[in-house]
């Protein structure tokens, strides 16, 4: 090449001017001015450019590997004698060939391209490559038979190099980040030493406030002197034990230094050509290195063992002092917190006091309020009802009257009314009209269609046969549904007559809602309560009858109210104190009572004629209605969702995993089972994607598990059970 400048426009503008082998083309599309400065280049470069115009033949000299040089390429036929004629002669003469002029002519381009490069600037590496780029795609236009290959391998770097750049422009923000987490670090590691330097002054100035409350407190020490003893066995105890890890935890490093022994000879005996030596030597090396070491760690474990407790006289004492010393001042320091602690709490009380006053004389006057608007209401109100005037009516007197009315409130007195004006309706009828088969949610035994006989049982045969289905279906294997249960049972009492009871009996447990027995065969046959929530409650009560059997040493049937309260509590340990002392009034207790009054603990089990239980019982029904209502509140509330809101299933068995940490998981996946009625096992972490797509509302889920037993097993982590 003549000067640099036209050099570099020849070679580097690759898609306008084509160096081949044999000929140098010009694109005839550019302007003419630009076209006769090209025609102008490529005539003296036709000049200087010698290598290839003899590259018909396609051969490659060997030149690189006898000479400094480039390839050669030579225009002869190789079946021709005077090519293999002349080929022996080239290669006697090959190591006087001098290097070619097309090899020189790129050297010399690189060399003046990498001098005219900036290096300093951040790029200076991405530069540097753009005339070995360059050059490389001369090398492809110029070998045509090559071009495909070379161009694939090009591409393939050029692939690699903008990936690594993507790579690298991804990292400088962790790079900035990391200095501004590093700053931060050190911002509070100052922050904290200054925190600990004014920590550690007040603690001197405490210390030395302390100190003269020494002399006070001498006659304690004889008191300590115990705990001080028992200090003395506790530390030879954890010494004990802190040794016997000690010497676990060496065995365990001694095994696994074993075991990287091992590995190590393993790869020794696979690869012996690694280390250059021969590997029975290294072997034999290091099986003596480890029997030097495991000699040396034994004398230096006899060592520890044998010295290692050993404490100089002269230490003991002075940590003895010290410990003396640290426990005096501990104990002026808890006395210091004890009296902090009882003026905090009568500060505490006072205001307390006070706040009492305040709402004492605000009650006293919404009472006033209250009272005025009571006698304003009861002026203008309609007067209540004289249920007297029933006693003349309702079949069996004043008597039966005054027994049926008896603790029941308006609303309780309008049922019993509806339920004896129904029973004389209903022993009126002869016949019953079926139901059909229609209906899906119709229950099983109801399924006829016809007319069927009207039975006329009285109320207590009615209750008894409920009772013996309760004790059959209790004594047998609850795979059927209740209703298809119940069906059945009738079929083998009544044979043909099953269909008539059936009907009979449902009219019956549908009318007298009153009747607890009753009330509750009526809601588990139309599937609005399960019959786990009645055998469950029973359940309960056979416990606690059995508790209190228990504790009745003497088998008389009776207790005292002290050890009815302690029954209760251990039975039911998630009560609180005021569900207690209800079941206590409802057994016979009263405010006035003493704790020493005896009890016929067996008499509040009894049930009368009719099914009903007793007030004890009773109440412990209510207490489980409203504790079942208040752990289903509580599940609302900790979802925090509308009642028409969607909840997952993964959402509600967190929630309940929260308000009730006890629940084991069967009883959780009964829960859920329930809720969203699907099947819910312990699922495996890859399946809760497909849980996610299970939901309900919260209305209905909440209704679902009001049908089954529901209740709490275990208080939340942050409050104690009661």
């Amino acid at each position: 090449m003549a000067s640099s400048t036209p050099q570099r426009s020849s070679l580097a503008t690759s898609s306008r001017i084509h160096l081949g082998p044999s000929k140098v083309t010009v694109d005839e599309h550019l302007p003419t001015e630009a076209y006769n400065a090209e025609k102008r280049k490529l005539s003296q470069k036709r000049k200087t450019l010698t290598l290839c115009q003899s590259s018909i033949c396609g051969y490659l000299s060997p030149w690189p590997t006898y000479a400094s040089g480039q390839t050669i390429l030579h225009n002869r036929k190789p079946c021709s004698d005077n090519y293999w004629k002349k080929i022996g002669g080239w290669k006697q003469s090959i190591l006087g060939t001098t290097k070619p002029r097309f090899l020189e002519q790129l050297e010399n381009y690189l060399r003046k391209e990498l001098l005219l490069l900036d290096l300093s600037a951040d790029s200076s590496q991405e530069l540097r490559l753009q005339p070995y780029r360059e050059i490389f795609e001369f090398f492809i236009e110029d070998f045509k038979t090559y071009k495909p290959l070379l161009s694939s391998i090009k591409n393939a770097y050029e692939m690699m190099l903008a990936h690594q750049r993507e790579e690298i422009r991804a990292l400088e923000p962790l790079k900035a980040k990391l200095v501004t987490v590093n700053e931060d670090c050190n911002e509070r590691i100052l922050a904290m030493r200054a925190e600990e330097r004014s920590e550690i002054s007040m603690l001197k100035k405490e210390k030395m406030s302390l100190l003269k409350l020494i002399d006070k407190k001498n006659e304690e020490k004889i008191s300590l002197q115990s705990e001080v003893t028992k200090l003395r066995k506790s530390l030879a105890e954890e010494y004990l034990r802190y040794l016997t890890e000690r010497d676990a935890r060496k065995i365990l490093i001694a095994d696994l230094n074993e075991l990287r022994y091992q590995r190590e000879d393993m790869s020794l005996a696979q690869s012996p050509g690694v280390w250059g030596e021969d590997p029975v030597k290294l072997a034999l090396a290091l099986k003596m290195t480890r029997q030097d070491l495991a000699r040396t760690q034994m004398e230096l474990n006899t060592m520890k063992a044998n010295f290692g407790d050993v404490v100089p006289r002269r230490d003991f004492e002075m940590q003895e002092k010290t410990n003396k010393d640290l426990q005096e001042q501990v104990l002026v320091g808890r006395q210091a917190r004890q009296l902090e602690s009882l003026r905090d709490d009568y500060e505490e009380v006072r205001k307390e006091h006070e706040i009492l006053l305040q709402l004492h004389m605000t009650t006293l006057k919404e009472r006033d309020q209250f009272y005025t608007e009571l006698q304003e209401i009861q002026g203008t109100s309609t007067p209540r009802p004289d249920w007297i005037k029933c006693e003349d009516v309702v079949a069996g007197g004043p008597e039966r009257w005054h027994m049926l009315a008896a603790g029941k409130n308006s609303d309780q007195l309008v049922d019993v009314l509806l339920e004896e004006i129904g029973e004389g309706l209903l022993r009126e009828k002869d016949f019953f009209q079926g139901l059909g088969y229609g209906e899906s949610i119709l229950p099983s035994f109801l399924r006829f269609d016809g007319v069927v006989q009207n039975k006329k049982p009285t109320k207590k045969d009615v209750i008894n046969l409920l009772k013996d289905a309760w004790k059959e279906r209790l004594t047998e294997e609850q795979k059927d549904k209740f209703s298809d249960f119940f069906f059945k049972f009738l079929e083998s009492r009544f044979g043909s007559d099953a269909m008539a009871w059936a009907y009979t009996i449902f009219e019956n447990i549908k009318l007298f809602r009153s009747n607890e027995l009753m009330r509750q065969f009526y809601d588990i046959l139309m599937e609005k309560k399960s019959e786990s929530v009645y055998i469950k409650q029973k359940e309960t009560v056979t416990q606690l009858l059995k508790e209190l059997t228990n504790v009745d040493n003497q088998n008389e049937g009776v207790l005292t109210m002290e050890q009815l309260s302690t029954v209760l509590k251990s039975t039911f340990p998630l009560k609180k104190e005021d569900k207690i002392q209800e079941l206590m009034e409802a057994g016979g207790w009263h405010t006035n009572s003493s704790n020493a009054d005896l009890l016929n603990y067996r008499s509040l089990f009894v049930e009368d004629e009719e099914g009903q239980t007793m007030p004890f019982v009773h109440k412990l029904w209510d207490q489980y209605m409203s504790e079942k209502d208040e752990y289903l509140q509580e599940i609302k509330q900790a979802l925090g969702l509308e009642l028409r809101e969607e909840v997952t299933l993964p959402k509600l068995r967190e929630t309940l995993m929260i308000i009730d940490p006890s629940l084991d998981k069967q009883t959780l996946n009964s829960y859920l089972n329930q809720a969203f009625q699907v099947p819910v096992i312990e699922a495996p972490e890859e399946s809760e994607d497909n849980q996610e797509n299970v939901v309900a509302q919260v209305r209905t889920v909440l209704e679902r598990l009001q049908i089954i037993d529901v209740r709490r097993k275990g208080p939340r982590e942050q409050e104690p059970a009661s």
